[in-house]
């Protein structure tokens, strides 16, 4: 015997959130029912104003309920130093870090040929763009280390150079606690290429 229908469709909708499977979207539904009808609706609630509310940045694509958002909008930021990350999402990690006292430019995606992804479908174009009119003096590489984001790492350093600009990719390496026995090769590379005078 199955789930009614009505069920079937929250778990399996429930299951295209990134790193739900399908026993915990099993799990979550399941919990929904058995809430009250007023936490539901304050679950559907909270997902609808957010949609509503919060938007993409026009100036760097981070998450925000003002345009420009309150990181472009600082005062405090170092304004010329951008910081480019693939996603919304990466902004906010490097923010809980603290590691960029600068500004963001989120790409939206990544360099992906097989994906039929190019630099036309992200948003490479508005970077070189606002390194043009904002006189910017650094762009860091905030990207990951898998074959799209080298990709699109050499692509924007090759448009960048010739504006002038210092760029400069974000170390790679081992993870902080990792020993070198679990490191891959490629991982081992970067980690030697990337190293700095102690």
């Amino acid at each position: 015997m199955d789930y009614p229908k009505p069920v079937q469709e929250l778990i399996a909708q429930l299951g295209r959130l990134p790193g739900i499977g399908k026993r915990s979207a099993e799990r979550i539904a399941l919990h929904l029912l058995k809430a009250s009808p007023d936490v539901s609706r304050q679950f559907a609630q909270a997902v609808l104003d957010t949609k509503a509310r919060i938007r993409n940045c026009s100036r760097c694509g981070n998450y925000t309920e003002a345009d420009p958002c309150a990181i472009c909008s600082s005062a405090m930021r170092d304004q010329h130093s951008i910081c480019v990350v693939e996603s919304p999402g990466d902004i906010l990690l490097l923010e809980k870090a603290g590691a960029h006292k600068g500004v963001y430019h989120a790409l939206m995606g990544r360099i992906s040929p097989l994906n039929g992804v190019g630099p036309e479908q992200i948003r490479s174009a508005a970077l070189l763009e606002r390194v043009k009119a904002e006189k910017t003096t650094e762009v860091i590489l905030a990207l990951g280390a898998d074959v799209e984001s080298e990709a699109t790492a050499h692509y924007l350093a090759d448009q960048l150079h010739p504006l002038g600009v210092n760029v400069t990719r974000i170390g790679l390496g081992l993870p902080v606690g990792s020993a070198l026995e679990a490191a891959d090769e490629v991982t081992l590379t970067q980690a030697m290429a990337g190293r700095r005078k102690m």
